[in-house]
């Protein structure tokens, strides 16, 4: 048996089983006959970043857009129909006139937001659903300046579902070389030899504090697998090729080589705080991870979420049932009392001896021609971002 298959027995995808959705080559000519006679659906970026996690098996164990059962237990109870854990609905969303004109059990032609034939739907189902029900629930809040919740009531009214079928898998166009899909990923930490794998998900340039947590991890198990997301974010977060110019700086100066490896993660951000953060730990589990990085604040927005509600939330599945370890750190930060990054279970420190900065004070800074503080950012990762900063403005 080898490295790789023992590794993806011993750490089996979320359901037990690595989907793949994307078509062979028979499929895909057979699809691309029908193209001008199918029904055309499109979709928005994030329904598209959806579509190929599906395909590439990042949402195992979903082969498609969810059913009203697996809809409705996932909203209410965060798990599918049949119980197993899952906390963020992953839907297709279309307008009463779309939804009227398809039929159940036809196949759907779904395009990008350019208009691009991007994979098929097979329906199986076509269902009306209640939007401020799913904001409640999901994103703990009915209102509409909450970004996630925003999203849902911009949607349609009627949630097309059935199994999906990806045509091809493009090369990302900013990150060709970061583009490592579960399959892949679960491959290389085989060969690598790593049996523990920490991820970490972030939508941020990396700071310090970042930096601690992320060691602090790596000392406890075999390799750190840094996983950006790269999908659609908020308009004021820094943008996916800066955050990206950043973890390359870090670590090719700050990190051991061997015992790191970076990845993109195509998802888009739903800002749902606990609930996001219980999705993105399964994700990774689907990528090969045993542990999972929650911090503080984990995929939170505003002040909608308590500062470790994305922790407390993993107590209410049973030990074991995720299937992945959560690794809950406190909010770190550079003390100067002892001159070290720390957190207030190590730390004597007063508030005042704690350097720590707000995401928007960062920005604020930069955008003043502000250097963070070497404390808070590595010097050239402040750089970078000054320089992303000041081109932005020149634009």
């Amino acid at each position: 048996m080898s490295a790789a298959k023992q590794y993806q027995e011993t750490i089996p995808a979320h359901g037990g089983t690595l989907i793949n959705r994307i078509v062979t080559a028979e499929q895909k000519q057979n699809f691309l006959d029908k193209a001008d006679s199918l029904p055309r659906v499109e979709m928005d970026d994030r329904t598209f970043s959806d579509l190929v996690l599906i395909a590439i098996g990042g949402f195992s164990p979903l082969t498609g857009f969810m059913e009203e059962a697996d809809y409705k237990s996932v909203v209410t109870d965060m798990r599918l129909a049949d119980g197993l854990p899952w906390s963020i609905p992953i839907t297709l969303n279309v307008s009463e006139e779309v939804a009227d004109s398809l039929e159940i059990g036809s196949l759907v032609r779904l395009d990008d937001s350019t208009g691009r034939f991007v994979g098929v739907l097979e329906l199986t189902q076509k269902y009306k659903y209640d939007k401020l029900k799913e904001a409640i629930h999901v994103y703990r809040t009915n209102e509409e300046k909450h970004p996630g919740v925003a999203v849902v009531y911009q949607q349609g009214e009627v949630n097309l579902a059935g199994p999906v079928w990806l045509l091809q898998r493009d090369p990302h166009p900013l990150f060709p070389r970061y583009q490592i899909d579960p399959a892949e990923s679960r491959e290389l930490f085989a060969e690598k030899g790593w049996k523990t794998v920490v991820g970490f998900q972030t939508r941020n340039p990396i700071h310090r504090a970042h930096e601690y947590i992320q060691k602090c991890a790596l000392e406890t198990v075999d390799g750190l697998f840094l996983h950006p997301l790269v999908g659609a974010t908020k308009s004021d977060d820094i943008p996916a090729d800066v955050r990206m110019r950043c973890y390359e700086i870090m670590l090719d100066r700050y990190f051991p080589r061997d015992r790191v490896m970076m990845a993109i993660n195509p998802a888009a951000m739903r800002y749902a705080g606990p609930r996001e953060a219980i999705f993105h730990a399964l994700v990774r589990k689907n990528y090969g991870c045993t542990h999972f990085i929650v911090g503080r604040d984990h995929a939170g927005v505003g002040d909608y979420y308590g500062t470790y509600d994305a922790q407390h939330i993993f107590d209410e599945f049973e030990p074991g049932e995720l299937g992945i370890v959560p690794m809950k750190f406190e909010h770190a930060f550079y003390c100067t009392r002892t001159q070290s990054m720390a957190t207030s279970k190590t730390s004597p420190s007063t508030p005042e001896e704690r350097i720590h900065l707000s995401g928007t004070k960062v920005r604020e800074m930069l955008r003043r021609g502000q250097l963070p503080p070497p404390e808070f950012s590595r010097p050239e990762v402040a750089t970078e971002l000054a320089n992303a900063m000041h081109k932005d403005k020149e634009s």
